[in-house]
């Protein structure tokens, strides 16, 4: 006869279920960085994950070739310039030092040519040749720079050419790097993917009669399929430098790595940001302007509730799991509302936390208008209201 297992004793039963409960969440500190500065910073939500002396005026090399490209863009979206628009290549163009798209004085090429050789190639030749096309002179294309660095909030930054050639008062910072590339992949997506190409062919050698081909240098483009830009940068005074975004399923990250040693350690360090980020932590949208928050009673009106929400979209970063523990208040401040109200008037707040400690607040405002109702139902609500 087969005997049952005897049951177990109490205490043993209590280490069971403590030992078999949920681990903690725990997110570790993030790791050291071999850089002279370096940000990791979500695309859509602007958390900044992690960073270091993320504010200092440094040298940026050809990370200034994003600013460039998006005032460039700029142009394009305003109609100020085509693709098609034919470029004559000047001498100082032809003649501008460093990393080349090997293009040849007096020619005619097309804009959408020179933004290949200017991102892909890091041409400094085509750089030059695009800002004397929109303005005049490259000294007049880096004050629409300037221009785009302040209306973007980019505090510490200032250029004085194109290419990121060494200047005095030609600065940036890994922050200002970050807000730049969120502003660039936020407001040209047309234009974005050249970022992700690892080649550009271009002209043909002189000798050999051989198109010329150009490798992309940002190496995380062959290492990680998830990589799809942005810049790379390098000059004595700079040290190694690189500008990256990549998304994982619906994430979007941002670093910044400014001042390292080596191509290899640029690569290496960034790579190291990336994963940390993706691992550790996630970032979901909590309201949209589509989405009903809440139905609040409304008095006088032509109709009995109205809809509220978010006026933008509503999108934050936490650790991996934290989400399990958001809650929502809402708050009117009025909380007696009447008709008439329009559509996108502010009416109070909702303000999400995370174990009771406030994580974010948004305005709450009406989604829909409502009109003033009949005079009979004007003074059925004056009577209830008045009793209530």
């Amino acid at each position: 006869m087969m005997r049952l297992a005897k049951p177990l004793p109490l205490i043993l039963l209590l280490i069971w279920a403590t030992t078999t409960s949920a681990a903690p969440r725990i997110i570790p500190k993030a790791p050291s960085v071999a850089a002279k500065a370096y940000i990791l910073m979500d695309a859509d939500s602007g958390h900044i994950i992690t960073e270091g002396n993320s504010h200092e005026r440094l040298a940026p090399a050809s990370l200034t070739k994003i600013m460039t490209s998006y005032a460039i863009f700029s142009e394009l979206r305003q109609g100020n310039i085509t693709l098609e628009d034919e470029v004559t290549i000047s001498e100082k163009a032809w003649r501008t030092g460093g990393s080349k798209m090997f293009i040849e004085v007096g020619k005619k090429i097309q804009v959408k040519d020179l933004m290949n050789g200017m991102i892909i190639s890091s041409g400094n030749d085509a750089s030059v040749a695009l800002a004397e096309h929109i303005g005049g002179a490259e000294e007049t294309f880096a004050q629409l720079m300037n221009q785009y660095a302040e209306i973007l909030g980019m505090k510490n930054s200032h250029f004085e050419n194109a290419t990121g050639m060494p200047a005095d008062n030609h600065y940036t910072s890994a922050t200002d790097m970050a807000i730049l590339s969120q502003a660039l992949i936020r407001d040209f997506p047309e234009y974005y993917p050249i970022y992700a190409e690892k080649e550009f062919i271009y002209g043909k050698e002189l000798k050999s009669g051989k198109p010329i081909k150009q490798k992309n240098r940002n190496k995380l483009l062959w290492r990680d399929e998830s990589v799809d830009g942005l810049k790379t940068g390098y000059t004595k005074a700079a040290g190694y430098c690189l500008v990256s975004s990549a998304k994982r399923e619906e994430m979007r990250l941002i670093s910044a790595v400014l001042g390292t040693k080596s191509t290899e350690a640029r690569a290496q360090e960034t790579q190291k940001l990336l994963n940390f980020g993706f691992r550790f932590y996630e970032t979901q949208t909590l309201a949209t302007p589509e989405q009903p928050l809440e139905n609040s009673p409304i008095w006088k009106g032509a109709q009995e509730q109205i809809k509220l929400g978010v006026a933008e979209p509503l999108t934050v970063t936490l650790g991996r799991n934290q989400f399990k523990e958001l809650q929502s208040t809402i708050a009117l401040d009025n909380p007696t509302l009447e008709a008439p109200i329009q559509q996108g008037t502010a009416l109070g707040s909702i303000t999400y936390t995370v174990n009771g400690e406030p994580l974010v607040q948004a305005p709450l405002v009406a989604l829909e208008s409502v009109e003033e109702g009949s005079l009979w139902n004007n003074l059925k609500d004056s009577v209830m209201m008045y009793f209530n």
